[in-house]
């Protein structure tokens, strides 16, 4: 991927910025109905945002980290589910392509039907016994080996974009005393899948992250695409950890800026009879939104400096400082959605505002991988040189 090239005001920029106040008027009727935006993903694929990562050479606009940010800072300011499962399918896509496992026509026939149609792409790690494989510990999901190739067979939860995608990397075991663990690629739909309408959550209602059951669903067997011994997944992909921390950072920035926006235009409509003039025009509010805006621009400056190191010499960030950002910018979101709720009272808690969507979706930072509790135990250690 050519990742030096950094947007500003180029295409896919102003393109992103048109799609996501478009999105923007249907997102809450897709988050009171918990509805998948399929129409979205229609319009990304036209304004070819899907393929952000995927090379030139394959027919897709081949931007690192700093593009994936700025963008998808975009899309989340307008419809965070949205933006949520693109941000998974720009992803898993990255650690395709950078995979030396992967067959190459495995990984080159997913691409062409990426550039070629609304075809996504994501992980399917998370179960009901394991929980996030993050933490450790073997999947339920078994992959047994046949004469056609694999039966896989187990379930996962929390499948983000399951009615849209194409594509699933399935993390399994394979049988046996010594199994290998791994990922298996799973076309979607496919005879024995199926996808349970599970999602039912706080934040990011219209993001479709359901179970999904897999009951001996066959897979050829060179969609085992990445299968080892369980001691070589003991580390993340660092370049994998590093994107994803800046991602989710930009994302839910975005939200928080969204919702900064919505704040500063009603104060400027909110006229009091007793006041006589807009609530903006007082200090308090003056000095809240003051607030509030130095969290976003602190934010941005964290995200836009570690992304363009990242695109210029990937090896010199280190994976603990990308996840020291993330949780420094998400902390600063939270922090800055809660003070505009705060300031304005029970109209942020209204559903006819989107302020209080804002806070439910800005809400669901907190359980991305790595969560804050191994951000600081590793920053900690790291600090005591342990």
């Amino acid at each position: 991927m050519d990742g030096g090239h950094v947007a500003h005001d180029d295409r896919l920029l102003q393109a992103a910025r048109v799609l996501s106040a478009d999105f923007a008027q249907r997102a809450a009727a897709h988050d009171r109905d918990a509805s998948f935006a399929f129409e979205n993903f229609d319009a990304l694929h036209a304004a070819g945002l899907l393929n952000l990562v995927v090379p030139t050479e394959q027919g897709g606009a081949g931007r690192g980290i700093a593009d994936i940010a700025r963008i998808i800072g975009i899309i989340a300011a307008g419809d965070a589910s949205t933006a949520l499962v693109l941000l998974m399918h720009w992803l898993q896509t990255g650690v395709a392509l950078r995979s030396d496992r992967w067959p190459a026509h495995v990984r080159d026939g997913m691409i062409r039907a990426s550039v070629d149609g609304v075809a996504l792409l994501n992980a399917m790690r998370v179960e009901p016994d394991l929980g996030t494989p993050a933490r450790g510990g073997m999947p339920a999901t078994i992959a047994r080996r046949v004469p056609e190739g694999w039966r896989i067979s187990g379930r996962k939860i929390y499948s983000t974009g399951s009615p849209i995608l194409r594509y699933a990397m399935v993390w399994a075991k394979t049988e046996g005393d010594a199994p290998l663990v791994g990922m298996f690629l799973v076309p979607m739909p496919a005879p024995g899948l199926r996808v349970e309408p599970t999602w039912d959550h706080l934040g990011m209602r219209a993001s479709g992250s359901n179970d999904v059951v897999f009951e001996d669903v066959l897979i050829p067997e060179d969609h085992a695409v990445d299968i080892r011994a369980p001691a070589a997944w003991s580390a993340r992909d660092p370049i994998q950890g590093i994107w994803s921390a800046i991602g989710v950072s930009a994302l839910y920035n975005g939200i928080a800026c969204a919702a900064r926006d919505w704040l500063v235009g009603y104060l400027h409509q909110r006229k009091p009879a007793n006041l006589g003039a807009s609530l903006a025009t007082l200090p308090r509010f003056q000095e809240a939104v003051g607030r509030i805006s130095a969290m976003l621009t602190a934010n941005r400056m964290l995200i836009d400096s570690i992304a363009a190191q990242a695109d210029r010499d990937i090896d010199s960030v280190a994976p603990a400082d990308a996840s020291v950002v993330k949780l420094t910018v998400t902390d600063n979101a939270i922090a800055a959605v809660g003070l505009a709720l705060e300031l304005i009272g029970n109209p942020g808690l209204s559903r006819a505002n989107p302020l209080e969507r804002h806070h439910r979706d800005v809400l669901c930072s907190r359980v991305h991988t790595p969560q804050n509790d191994m951000i600081l135990l590793a920053a900690g250690r790291q600090s005591l040189g342990l």
